[in-house]
């Protein structure tokens, strides 16, 4: 069944392949092109800064959130070595935070705000701390939905517009919808162990109901917000190229 994986996108157990499964390569480039978004809605689009922007992001989210989420509670159950789940956050999120000091120093001061922001909520969000306060949907919206545009708009322009704000308001609204659409994904792939029943229609007949007719739909939907947003991401890039 599909529905034994631990996500749609994972692959089987083992090697490197847990790697590309912890990147959660879907979720990843979904985030990744809230980045995209918030730099080119930039009047005029610094590609460079743009670019060490999204790197940054890839290490901080795709990597380091990735590898503390996995730490934390093996929601993947991959055979990665904790101790080399602790280097890969360390390094990765170091990395980005010294990219977004380097930009900072080459564009405004004000950038070292969220580069700090970012490095405490990477452990707190995916490491459940205070008591898991930041481990919330409305957290998940803000941290990986607005600020990654924010954050991009302000690296490009040096500034916050109306603009950045609105589509901060977008990507929080996106990521809302991930979260209602995922939780219930992610409760059946790895909080249960069967799912049995049948669905009896207005003309009396039958469905068999299991764990893979529960996930289906919802992982569908998952699938298509996930490369509309990257394609969204992508038009944009291509028109201010």
């Amino acid at each position: 069944m599909t529905g034994d994986r631990p996500a749609y996108y994972a692959l089987a157990p083992g090697g490197w392949r847990d790697y590309v499964t912890l990147l959660h390569p879907p979720y990843t480039l979904w985030h990744l092109s809230y980045v995209v978004v918030g730099g080119c809605l930039a009047a005029a689009v610094p590609w460079g800064r743009l670019w060490l922007t999204v790197l940054a992001f890839a290490l901080a989210m795709g990597v380091g959130a990735h590898a503390l989420d996995e730490l934390h509670s093996r929601p993947l159950g991959t055979a990665i070595p904790s101790r080399t789940l602790v280097v890969l956050a360390v390094v990765s999120v170091a990395a980005a935070c010294a990219i977004g000091v380097a930009v900072a120093v080459e564009v405004t001061l004000w950038l070292l705000v969220p580069v700090a922001v970012g490095a405490v909520l990477v452990p707190a969000y995916n490491l459940e701390l205070a008591g898991g306060r930041l481990h919330t949907s409305l957290w998940f919206a803000l941290s990986w939905g607005a600020f990654p545009v924010v954050t991009a708009y302000l690296a490009c322009t040096g500034t916050v517009r109306a603009e950045a704000l609105l589509a901060a308001g977008w990507a929080t609204l996106l990521s809302l919808a991930q979260r209602r659409l995922s939780t219930p994904v992610r409760r059946a792939r790895r909080g249960t162990t069967a799912v049995a029943g049948t669905v009896t229609l207005t003309d009396g007949s039958t469905e068999p109901l299991d764990r893979d007719t529960l996930l289906a739909p919802s992982e569908a939907a998952l699938r298509l917000l996930a490369w509309s947003t990257v394609l969204v991401a992508a038009a944009l890039a291509a028109m201010r190229l």
